[in-house]
């Protein structure tokens, strides 16, 4: 698979910055190679057990920290690596439970090294889908009608808006522990009985915490869409939008635990997208209100008409967004311009300067998990077209698909993974159970 040229690491300067990640998944490795490709730095991953996707890596530091979920352990373990040479390290969490972990343990942090996200009760309540959909209510963001549930406490009768309804918890991180019989990470009901029997589920396993029933947006993958919303740290607090870019989904995830993950995105230019340019400003704008700082991912769907709404925010640049750095906008290079040693000071200046100028990402770039022969399986004949115009340009990237990595063993493991992916897809999704291809569905 093809990359651009900008993509070559640059050499390391001696203010390097010193990324830190906490979680081994794959949006770890792509973040670390937004920092090698910018700065040519390795960047410290720390992970409970050596995942395939940061193992045996050139651009990874790897630590196993096997009890890493423990507050005083990972406050430990990253006060160690400030200890060693070089300047303050900027630590980021590859998942939003670890966000919140650490900017939880951020006063017994940031003494040594830099944690760049908003304040923990601001990371919580834009974190929480219910708080979200709230804020979303009061500030007039497009959104599903949300009614919000309590798993064995509440009455559970009287229609939303009709049937199906989607169900999920509002916080990923109270449920992330939680067991259950058929768990999944969204629900989709189709009748009262349905209904009933999650919570019912969910309720037997002990779990109290809210959960959304929200009207069902009709629309495929490709109605999904996601923003990365990037806000620069202002003198006073808070921050200000500095970047957003569109990503239209092209495929996702069809496993229960991860259904909706996007493993095919496509960045697009918003203005050339009818009313994504409205939302995305909307929501912006509700996370300047709120005191944002740093990247926010936001989950968006286009409904029949012609609405983006808004679905959750999560509180960190999530795995697609190694999208943005592909489409020539990198993400690390963000960070460290807007929290690095030679960023302002967010307590110096004039809290009432100017509002910095909102770049929009309008370069056209593939982002893929999955191979290209099995993404083109569940496209429209169209997007083939347009998927392989952009192989051909060499605007098609899979971030493990990366030139720097040397071990033949590592290159084992990515061919495994998208052999994995193929099998996943022929069990999970809907039109590979049905013996079905995209070009055979009604239009």
């Amino acid at each position: 698979m093809s990359e651009p040229p900008a993509h070559a690491s640059a050499p390391r300067a001696a203010s390097a910055p010193r990324p830190v990640v906490v979680g081994g998944d794959i949006g770890a490795y792509a973040t670390a190679r937004a920092f090698h490709e910018a700065y040519g730095v390795r960047t410290v991953v720390l992970a409970t057990l050596a995942t395939g996707a940061v193992a045996r890596s050139r651009i990874v530091d790897l630590r196993i920290v096997p009890d890493l979920a423990d507050p005083d352990v990972l406050v430990e373990t990253l006060r160690g690596i400030a200890a060693e040479p070089g300047g303050p390290p900027l630590v980021l969490g590859s998942a939003d439970w670890l966000v919140q972990q650490l900017v939880a343990e951020r006063h017994r942090l940031e003494d040594v090294l830099v944690v760049p996200y908003a304040p923990a009760p601001v990371v919580d309540a834009i974190g929480d889908k219910a708080e979200l959909m709230a804020r979303c209510a009061a500030a007039g963001v497009p959104h599903p009608a949300t009614r919000v549930l309590v798993p064995g406490r509440d009455d559970h009768t009287g229609a939303l808006v009709g049937y199906p309804q989607v169900l999920k918890a509002a916080s990923t991180s109270e449920i992330h522990d939680v067991s259950y019989t058929g768990k999944a990470k969204v629900h989709l009901v189709h009748t009262p009985d349905e209904l009933d029997a999650v919570l019912a589920a969910m309720a037997a396993a002990r779990f109290s915490g809210r959960v959304l029933a929200q009207e069902y947006v009709p629309g495929g993958d490709d109605a999904m869409g996601a923003v990365n919303v990037f806000c620069a740290p202002r003198a006073g607090g808070g921050g200000d939008v500095t970047f957003a870019q569109l990503g239209q989904v092209l495929l996702e995830d069809h496993t229960p635990s991860a259904l909706g993950n996007s493993v095919a995105q496509l960045t697009r230019d918003a203005r050339a997208e009818p009313g994504a340019l409205e939302t995305i400003t909307a929501v912006g704008e509700l996370l300047r209100e709120a005191g944002w700082v740093g990247f926010a991912n936001v989950d968006l769907k286009r409904g029949p008409d012609g609405v983006w709404r808004v679905l959750e925010v999560n509180p960190r640049v999530g795995r697609s967004g190694f999208a943005v750095t592909a489409s020539g906008y990198n993400v690390a290079r963000m960070y460290v311009d807007a929290f690095g040693p030679r960023a302002p000071r967010a307590d110096a200046g004039n809290s009432a300067a100017p509002t910095p100028h909102l770049e929009l990402g309008v370069h056209e770039h593939l982002f893929t998990l999955v191979p290209l022969a099995l993404l083109r399986r569940y496209l429209d004949p169209a997007q083939r077209r347009q998927v392989s115009a952009l192989r051909r340009r060499g605007a098609v990237t899979n971030p493990l698909y990366y030139a720097a990595e040397r071990d033949p063993r590592r290159w084992a493991y990515v061919v495994a993974a998208m052999v994995n992916q193929v099998r996943k897809f022929r069990r999970h999704h809907p039109w590979s159970r049905a013996g079905r291809t995209r070009a055979a569905q009604p239009t």
